[in-house]
């Protein structure tokens, strides 16, 4: 193995260090509960529209250069789900229920007490790259609510570059704004097809894999270097490398 010194961490966002699926989960019953309340639709029918809300969340595709915005369009998915579950639905209520789950979820999302000490502590010997997939307005509310920016040097959205993960193009655009080579990083995140596979791919020295309640389970042909439950557990792996010594 390589024993060059690791000079750099990129770290992946949702369901890596913020617990994006919980606060989704939380923001979807909200929701649900003034749905019920306004419409007085039963528990079958709120998890039909809740499943189809998920499922247009999932595979929508959004182009913004279209005219639109991001928000109008999940208004149409939460009026679509509504729709065709209840049979009607009023763009007020769609609006309103759009806006509650958004504003729910970001209230939800934030970085625990005790990965900001992990970040810190690795800030001080490693240069540190958040890189994310996604939408870029939904992306940057996101690092905006969780205060995020403070911890890294580098942060690169997806959503504001011509291919996002796993394409080795993001990647070698990090390793060049971070001035080091591809086998002096780490990549770490919860999603095999994306953060796993695009690491393995760049040539990054280690990929560890965040195997936790949100994480992806799809198959990929790459293989994580680790697997660990939480991002809390990393230093363990960066004495396993020889790169990090624990106070």
């Amino acid at each position: 193995m390589d024993r060059k010194p690791i000079e750099a961490i990129l770290f992946d966002l949702d369901n890596t260090l913020i617990e994006t699926a919980l606060a989704s989960r939380v923001a979807i019953e909200k929701t649900n509960d003034y749905l019920q309340k306004t419409r007085g639709l039963d528990d079958v029918s709120l998890g039909h529209i809740s499943e189809k809300f998920k499922h247009k969340l999932q595979h929508e595709t959004f182009d913004p250069t279209s005219g639109g915005s991001i928000d109008e369009l999940r208004v149409d998915h939460w009026e679509q789900s509504i729709q065709e579950v209840a049979g009607s639905c009023t763009r007020s209520l769609a609006d309103k229920c759009y806006y509650l789950w958004k504003s729910s979820r970001l209230e939800l999302l934030s970085l625990s007490p005790e990965t900001c000490a992990l970040l810190e502590a690795l800030r001080t010997r490693y240069k540190l790259l958040l890189l994310t997939n996604g939408e870029t307005q939904t992306q940057r509310e996101k690092i905006i609510a969780t205060n995020c920016e403070k911890f890294f040097d580098f942060i690169v959205v997806g959503g504001e570059f011509p291919e996002q993960k796993p394409a080795v193009s993001i990647f070698n655009h990090c390793f060049t704004v971070l001035g080091v080579e591809a086998k002096r990083c780490v990549m770490v995140g919860d999603s095999l097809d994306t953060d796993i596979l695009g690491g393995f791919d760049a040539g990054v020295r280690a990929t560890v894999w965040i195997k936790n309640s949100g994480a992806s389970q799809d198959v990929c042909t790459a293989k994580p270097d680790y697997t660990i439950p939480t991002v809390l557990d990393l230093p363990g792996i960066l004495v396993e490398l020889n790169e990090y010594n624990v106070p």
